[in-house]
């Protein structure tokens, strides 16, 4: 039986959704583009707990890395893994890269939302979360360095100097087709309008994933295309209703859908009073006389 291959992972789509973010980043150095673990403010960088969470999301990550290079001898992976294993506790706190998310070097958008209720709402609109890299500055864990930010060039604020990976955008295309495929999509005649919409979506909010939040950007995306389908169904539903309706005003046939669903209607008609008029002779037979 051939093995299932998965022709997208989240693994994939993380690693280039996080690629495509950097572009739109400036860092002192290209180590510092990755992060080890995600906090909501400078505060929390200093917890016990986030630095131990840090140390692991690395050890992992650095693990995975040397697993996956590995050109020695013939072995499990749960071998090679026990050989290259990276501990947490041989790390060191200064080499730790938190991603900090905040607002706090994004300008102000006065009067961009009417109602403000959230943060975002008072700075200009961005292509996705903004966020600083901080390290600690020695082993002591008492002080913080930035070492990066987002939306971000020669220290300015800039938003038109990144774009999106040819790997990240092949893979949207990819995945918009294959959605595309299924059974409950492939048959309408607009398909291709279908396609085109998802994509001009995914390219707006397709960086708009947050890390913090899920690990799974696939269903992040699907769930985007399938509403992108559904609106475009329900926009040719509605012009294919209006022509039908002036086709019937006419005096002519109209689609062969609204003929079907007429013809289905009268058989739900017909099969509804022959129902009524059984229980209503089996009524009357019981009935004495």
């Amino acid at each position: 039986m051939a093995r299932k291959v998965n022709y997208l992972n989240n693994r994939d789509l993380l690693l280039e959704i996080h690629r495509s973010k950097t572009t739109y980043c400036e860092f002192k150095n290209n180590d510092d583009a990755n992060y080890d673990n995600i906090v909501d403010n400078k505060a929390d960088c200093f917890s016990a707990d986030q630095i131990q969470q840090a140390k692991e999301n690395k050890a992992a990550k650095q693990t995975r890395a040397l697993v996956e290079s590995y050109e020695g001898p013939l072995l499990k992976k749960s071998e090679i893994k026990r050989q290259v294993e990276i501990l947490p506790k041989d790390l060191l706190s200064e080499d730790l890269v938190f991603r900090v998310m905040t607002f706090e070097h994004i300008p102000l958008a006065p009067g961009r939302k009417k109602t403000p209720k959230r943060e975002a709402d008072y700075h200009a609109r961005l292509n996705f979360k903004p966020f600083k890299h901080y390290k600690f500055t020695d082993s002591t864990c008492t002080d913080l360095k930035e070492v990066g930010k987002s939306h971000c060039k020669d220290d300015e604020y800039s938003l038109t100097h990144g774009e999106m990976t040819n790997k990240l955008a092949k893979m949207l295309i990819m995945l918009v087709n294959r959605y595309s495929q299924k059974s409950n999509w492939r048959g309408y005649t607009y398909l291709d309008e279908m396609r085109g919409n998802a994509l001009l979506q995914l390219s707006g909010m397709g960086l708009q994933f947050d890390e913090a939040k899920s690990d799974n950007p696939f269903a992040y995306l699907t769930a985007s295309i399938s509403n992108a389908f559904t609106r475009v169904l329900n926009t040719e539903k509605r012009n294919q209703n209006i022509r039908d309706d002036l086709l019937v005003e006419a005096g002519k046939n109209p689609s062969f859908t609204r003929q079907i669903e007429h013809e289905e209607k009268i058989r739900r008609m017909r099969e509804d009073t022959l129902a009524e008029w059984n229980e209503s002779a089996n009524k009357s037979s019981r009935t004495p006389k």
